[in-house]
Formats: structure tokens, C-alpha cells, sequence
């Protein structure tokens, strides 16, 4: 196992939330839905608890409402819970006062859930972008202390490719965890979790987060959804064939590769600057 530790991070949402699936299922409708956040939440923190590893749960504030002994849970198990907006919808599709309000809420929720301040956010689909970085001054004066939604890659949903690779500072002061990629026929990779890990062979993943700790001597940041841990949810047979792809691709394996990530690295949650 590596001696670097890196940063694990947990996007808490249920299956019929992601954004690959909201041009066909309204928030209007969740609560209609079968819902396995809870039940696929619990998978994730046993496989966790098997390895002895802390992750950032950076959760949703529809399931944290819906579900407060979940959010309870997760804290009292010594994870640190993060905001990941109240209705998982882009930022860059809302006004400044939308994501305020939305982000104002989710927070107060997880707040009172947990009893003490909550102080990371992510965006939804990593959707702070070249056109979406005024939100970043609102999570400033929001009294958030770090961020984690900035993806240095290109995507044809997210991105901002220009973006430094590990941890800095904002000109606002606000702490940047990006995404974890590497250097790449002069571009870089996603190798980090998510969908990337449920596409590329295991050992593929491992070699490039090896890369980055023995190499680069950095530690990577790591991302996983509790969906991700059940190949038995429903299929949205009406999404798009691509979004079909990259929400079910090898979620019959993520758990077994989870378990084989936390064996050969070493995990810490996101370090949380002071405000």
C-alpha cells in the first residue's frame, strides 16, 4: 500500500437524480420513485468500515432531508458530510439567486442534521465551469471554506481543461480540491472515479493513481456514488444510449473494485481549512 494518503470522497444521491436521466425524470416525481440511496448508502459504508477508511460524503439535500438518520449515520460513523446542492441540478442552468437559495438550504439541512457547520461543497455534475464561476464567491460568503467541482478535463458537460491539477487556492481564498487526472499525450485524463473507474480494467486505474502518489508524489482525489454499488436499480429505458452507458456500465463490479482501491491505497477524507 502507498504511504501517501489520499482523499476519498463519497457523492450521495439516488439513482434517479443524476443528471445523465433529467431530461426524462422531474424532481416533481422523485418522490414516486423506489428509493435505494438508503440501502446502497449503508453498502458503501460497510465496504468502508471493512477497511478502516474516513471518506467526504458530499450529499444531496433532497436525501438528506428525506433521510436525516442517514446523514446521522454517515457522521457518526467519523466521515465528513459536504453539501452537493439540494436539487442536483448544474449550476450553470441557474441564476446566482437560484443557487444561492439552493445552496443556503442544502446546508442549513445538513447543518442541523449533523450539529455542527458543513463547510465543502461539490456541484453537481461538476458543473462550476468557465461559465458558472460566480458561484464560487457565493460559497465564499456562504461560509464554505473549500470546494471540490472543478474537473481539469474536457467533457461535453463539464470541465475546465486550463485548470491546476491538485489542491489551491482561489483568488477569493476558498480551497480547490479538483478532480484527479494525469498527463496525457498533452492533455489529461480522468482516472478518478465515477464512470472512469467503471470503464477502464482495474489494473489501468491502478497503475495511473499509482502514477500520481509515486510519481508526481500527490495525492488523488477520488469519487464513487452509492448507485454506483447496485447493478439491481431500475433502468430508465427512455434515456439516451449514451447516458444509458455511462450510468450502467460495470455497476456489477464497482463494489469488488472498491474493495481492491481500498487494499492497495491509503484513504483520509478531505482535509476542511478552518474558516
Amino acid at each position: 500500500m502507498n504511504s501517501i494518503a489520499n482523499y476519498l470522497t463519497i457523492d450521495v444521491e439516488d439513482y434517479f437524480q443524476v443528471s445523465a436521466f433529467e431530461d426524462i425524470i422531474r424532481p416533481a416525481s422523485w418522490d414516486g420513485m423506489e428509493h435505494r440511496v438508503v440501502h446502497n448508502t449503508e453498502k458503501v459504508l460497510a465496504i468502508l468500515a471493512e477497511f478502516d477508511t474516513k471518506a467526504t460524503f458530499f450529499i444531496v439535500g433532497w436525501v438528506a432531508e428525506k433521510f436525516p438518520h442517514m446523514v446521522r449515520a454517515i457522521h457518526a460513523q467519523g466521515h465528513t458530510i459536504g453539501c452537493h446542492s439540494y436539487w442536483h441540478r448544474k449550476i450553470y442552468n441557474l441564476s446566482p439567486e437560484e443557487f444561492r437559495a439552493d445552496t443556503a438550504r442544502v446546508k442549513s439541512i445538513l447543518e442541523n442534521s449533523i450539529g455542527e457547520p458543513v463547510l465543502g461543497y461539490r456541484a453537481p455534475s461538476y458543473s462550476i465551469t468557465e461559465k458558472s464561476l460566480w458561484a464560487l464567491d457565493i460559497l465564499k460568503e456562504l461560509g464554505f471554506t473549500y470546494d471540490s467541482s472543478i474537473f481539469p478535463i474536457y467533457h461535453d458537460t463539464y470541465g475546465i481543461p486550463g485548470a491546476p491539477r491538485f489542491a489551491y487556492h482561489h483568488p477569493n481564498g476558498l480551497l480547490e480540491y479538483p478532480i484527479s487526472t494525469v498527463r496525457m499525450l498533452g492533455g489529461n485524463l480522468p482516472i478518478a472515479g465515477g464512470g472512469y473507474f467503471r470503464l477502464f480494467p482495474y489494473g489501468v486505474s491502478r497503475f495511473f493513481l499509482r502514477s500520481l502518489n509515486r510519481g508526481e508524489k500527490q495525492p488523488f482525489v477520488f469519487y464513487l456514488h452509492p448507485w454506483e454499488v447496485d447493478p439491481d436499480q431500475p433502468r430508465m429505458r427512455q434515456a439516451k444510449w449514451l447516458s444509458r452507458f455511462r450510468h450502467y456500465n460495470n455497476l456489477e463490479t464497482t463494489a469488488a473494485r472498491l474493495r481492491r482501491l481500498l487494499s492497495d491505497f491509503s484513504f483520509t477524507p478531505l482535509p476542511v481549512p478552518v474558516a
